[in-house]
């Protein structure tokens, strides 16, 4: 009996201590009930009044425990709308917060702003993410299959830069040295063309100390002493280099798994072939990645650059693995590095940025070599919302493609000044001295231009019916232009002349009119059409135009009134609350172009 009374007593004692640590978790009072039920063993029917007070009490323990567990939920409920709260969007007009950045307090979208105002790129999530992340495969399942030499040639990287991000630039380091066969990678060349980043002076030196001291990997920087642009920076980075081949990237790029191997076994079988990656697009936002399609790299008459298809043959073997020939180069690219030289490098007479990358297609292929795409080497890389070099890129790049056509395009040069809506003589745009280039041309006996048109870029359109060209203005008011109106738009209007590309019209010996600026195909222009009804004409792609046969032709001699051949009816303006540009019949106006190629 006193056993069994001291029994309950230490049931009471056992619940009392638990008490205090099983108030807060259902564990503890799973705990507690255990120890209920030994004490309900040991009690027995002697103790029937314990027992019954201690499951009084364990009902008040469940309960207990119970409402504490639904006052934390309201509790982390709470703290869960805190954590949501909405925060002021302070740039909601701004690029980079169109797709990225809810839930950054004020302090981090100002300081991501800042960011991205400075480099064209979210370099604040760039920072926030490891060195060492991983990127989707995009290549071709046939591209996994293929098997390469082992005794492929050494490979030297050039990273090209100026006020690179700091996280960006270490990030395609990493890359290329965790997916580039060790035995092939014969070193980094950094170039920093004059850069005033803090951060790219000492940090980035400890960060490369790190780096070779890690992987016995030799990384070197070049830096030059003022700002010399792009095609420099290349140069400088060649001379530096000292591999078989050599690769001159952008620092804002990461290559992917197996990028080098196709390249080197490609320049291995032929070393006057100048090659170029199939670039994936890393979001200037977002820094996620967005695979792209094998295409040719080629370009418009004013020089800037545009992706192109294949010719025919590529797509008749059905193999999206296959390299395919491509009109000239993006400005990332690889070749032997002693045939570079021989072909002339690069051009160092060009300024800044633009224009150096056409350059050098064309003059490979009528040098003696080729250039090709390769589908199974990816490279991610960072298309920026704008550039550091210069705000506006067009300064240096008119001027640069002024360089290329006068050394290399023959007759067709002409084509290149019309783009940029310069007059064919007198434009008083210093290029420089071309007389080394024109040396090299007559040394290596380089084909005519025509060659490349004829063999290499056949969808190029030659403009060869080109009579007129510039700004079209109408004798009432000399002060409007005909304009292509707001894109995406049919209606031509009248507009203040701004001398700009969407007041660029074209006059052909065809009859046809183009408004809009100079597309490098003919079926891309836009053409003047007289709809047959109504008082407005209407601006339709001009091989959808010919394909309806509707009225796109037009009888003009400069000074003279626009008449379109079929409806008979002239292109004029009309004031009502201001000045429209209207079809009807011909009341004598006369409309003159900018410029003139010849009389007609």
């Amino acid at each position: 009996m006193r056993r069994s009374w001291h029994t309950g007593v230490a049931s009471l004692l056992i619940i009392a201590a638990l008490l205090i640590y099983i108030i807060t978790t259902k564990q503890e009072a799973n705990f507690l009930q255990k120890e209920l039920q030994i004490s309900h063993q040991i009690g027995r029917a002697k103790n029937a009044d314990i027992l019954q007070r201690l499951i009084h009490m364990e009902l008040l323990i469940n309960k207990t425990c119970k409402s504490m567990k639904m006052d934390r939920e309201i509790v982390i409920q709470a703290e869960a709308k805190k954590e949501k709260k909405i925060v002021r969007k302070l740039y909601p007009n701004s690029y980079l917060f169109k797709t990225w950045g809810d839930g950054l307090s004020e302090e981090q979208q100002k300081e991501a702003e800042e960011l991205f105002n400075k480099y064209g790129y979210n370099a604040f999530l760039s920072d926030r993410l490891s060195l060492k992340r991983d990127l989707p495969d995009t290549r071709h399942p046939r591209c996994l299959e293929k098997t390469y030499p082992k005794n492929l040639p050494t490979i030297s990287v050039v990273l090209i830069y100026l006020d690179e991000a700091l996280s960006i630039l270490k990030r395609a380091i990493r890359s290329i040295i965790d997916r580039t066969p060790t035995h092939l990678l014969k070193e980094i060349i950094l170039v920093d063309d004059h850069s005033s980043n803090d951060d790219l002076k000492d940090t980035l030196d400890e960060y490369i100390s790190f780096i070779q001291k890690e992987n016995s990997v030799l990384v070197t920087k070049v830096k030059h002493s003022e700002q010399l642009g792009l095609t420099q920076a290349r140069v400088t980075g060649w001379k530096a280099a000292t591999g078989d081949v050599v690769a001159i990237l952008d620092a804002h790029i990461e290559v992917h798994v197996g990028w080098a191997e196709p390249l080197l076994a490609r320049i291995k079988d032929d070393r006057t072939v100048v090659l170029t990656p199939v670039f994936d697009r890393v979001n200037y936002d977002t820094l996620e990645v967005t695979k792209y399609n094998p295409n040719a790299d080629a370009f418009d008459w004013a020089l800037w650059c545009k992706y192109e298809s294949f010719q025919p043959d590529w797509y008749k073997m059905n193999d999206e693995s296959q390299p395919g020939k491509s009109p000239s180069i993006m400005g990332i690219f690889v070749a032997d590095r002693l045939f570079l030289k021989e072909i002339g490098l690069l051009d160092s007479g060009m300024k800044i940025y633009g224009g150096e990358n056409v350059e050098l297609g064309i003059r490979v292929w009528l040098c003696g070599g080729s250039i090709e795409v390769i589908p199974c080497s990816k490279i991610a890389h960072i298309e920026r919302a704008h550039k550091p070099y210069l705000p506006d890129l067009s300064i240096t790049m008119k001027r640069n493609a002024l360089r290329v056509a006068e050394v290399w395009m023959d007759d067709y040069k002409k084509n290149v000044y019309i783009a940029w809506n310069l007059p064919l003589e007198g434009h008083g745009i210093d290029i420089g001295d071309i007389s080394e280039r024109k040396k090299l041309k007559e040394s290596l006996k380089c084909k005519p231009f025509q060659w490349y048109l004829d063999n290499v870029y056949q969808q190029l359109d030659n403009l060869s019916g080109l009579l007129a060209y510039g700004v079209l203005k109408n004798d009432l008011k000399q002060d409007i232009c005909v304009d292509q109106g707001p894109v995406p738009g049919s209606i031509p209007i009248l507009y203040g002349c701004h001398y700009q590309s969407p007041q660029f019209a074209y006059y052909l010996s065809s009859g046809e009119i183009y408004i809009g600026g100079l597309k490098s195909h003919k079926y891309d222009n836009r053409c003047l059409v007289d709809p047959g009804t109504g008082s407005n004409p209407t601006l339709i792609e001009c091989k959808l135009a010919k394909e309806k046969k509707f009225h796109m032709h037009w009888d003009f001699k400069q000074g003279k009134s626009i008449r379109n051949r079929e409806t008979k009816r002239c292109l004029e303006i009309v004031k009502h609350t201001y000045y429209n540009l209207i079809v009807q019949e011909c009341t004598s106006q006369i409309w003159t172009f900018q410029y003139t190629i010849k009389d007609f």
